[in-house]
């Protein structure tokens, strides 16, 4: 293949990806837009392999309507399949695949890291229920930390940048606790639940019934708990934020806002908060990016990371 046609393949590829966040996630693609153009492409790379995986493990379209599939084993093996062809660096033939084999390449991404991300895929299709809270975390690692990590190479952090990945990691794990704490009625429907048992043990609620009307107060409490532990991990992400150049300083910082605020309403309207789904409204998000726009110009460290904060596996 001649040097043009490898950049009409990626130009093609890179618009795919595009549309991919522009359709799954207004949070994530207004965030983006702040990276310079190079971190910007690479964000939606990665982030199109990362949802075409979740749509095929979960029988999804663009990441809504979850509605679990018949043949999870057949379609995880698909998904390793591909994941492993293209970090091999071979053409897989379906844009989201060949976005990783570009974005892997391009950042020499550890390939363990696709790989833990899979790991989570497995866990939610064969069903799996956190007992503890160690479970929970080491999930949400699986399903988003790993991706924090991910994040944190296309914007140039080194795979060996220790403390730097670990404030990355803490910022997917941020978002997937408040996306657990939004979404509980949701995934009740699907049939799963990210509440450790032992929690739930200690509100009397058997595993599946937690969303009944006569449980949404004590639901709540846990749902804050969720909350509060997101803005634990939020604010250690924010420190991590300083070792960032100033454009992907910004984007992260602003999705930090934008997400944190997730879980922050749903802590505000405690057993109302799933009446309806708690979302950022444009305008939101417009003055989310605007503070975090003048946090990242002050660039200010922190202190050194809570040791007691969950830490990703090395």
């Amino acid at each position: 293949m001649t040097d043009a046609a490898d950049a009409a393949e990626r130009a093609a590829i890179v618009e795919a990806a595009r549309v991919s966040i522009a359709r799954g996630s207004k949070s994530f693609a207004a965030a983006s837009r702040l990276f310079d153009p190079a971190t910007r492409e690479g964000a939606w790379l990665l982030y199109a392999w990362c949802r075409r995986c979740d749509d095929l493990t979960d029988g999804q379209e663009g990441g809504h309507a979850l509605t679990g599939v018949a043949d999870p084993a057949a379609r995880l093996a698909e998904v390793r399949g591909k994941t492993e062809a293209a970090l091999a660096g071979e053409a897989v033939g379906d844009p989201a695949f060949d976005a990783l084999r570009i974005v892997a390449a391009e950042t020499a991404m550890p390939p363990a890291w696709p790989r833990d991300l899979i790991e989570g895929f497995r866990l939610d299709a064969e069903e799996w229920r956190p007992r503890s809270e160690e479970d929970l975390h080491r999930y949400c690692y699986h399903v988003a930390g790993v991706v924090g990590c991910m994040m944190a190479v296309v914007m140039g952090v080194s795979p060996g940048d220790e403390a730097t990945l670990d404030r990355a990691c803490d910022l997917g794990m941020a978002f997937q606790l408040a996306n657990i704490a939004r979404d509980l009625d949701e995934d009740d429907r699907g049939g799963r639940c990210y509440l450790p048992a032992e929690w739930l043990a200690e509100i009397d609620a058997a595993p599946g019934e937690q969303m009944k009307p006569m449980y949404r107060p004590r639901v709540a409490m846990l749902a804050r708990r969720l909350a509060i532990q997101a803005a634990a991990f939020e604010a250690s992400a924010r420190v991590g934020a300083a070792a960032l150049p100033f454009r992907s300083r910004w984007a992260v910082l602003s999705a930090a806002g934008i997400y944190g605020a997730i879980g922050r309403e749903v802590a505000r309207r405690g057993a109302h908060a799933w009446d309806r789904r708690v979302t950022t409204s444009k305008a939101q998000k417009v003055g989310f990016i605007a503070r975090a726009g003048v946090e990242a110009a002050r660039r200010r460290g922190g202190p050194p990371r809570d040791p007691s904060l969950w830490t990703r596996p090395r």
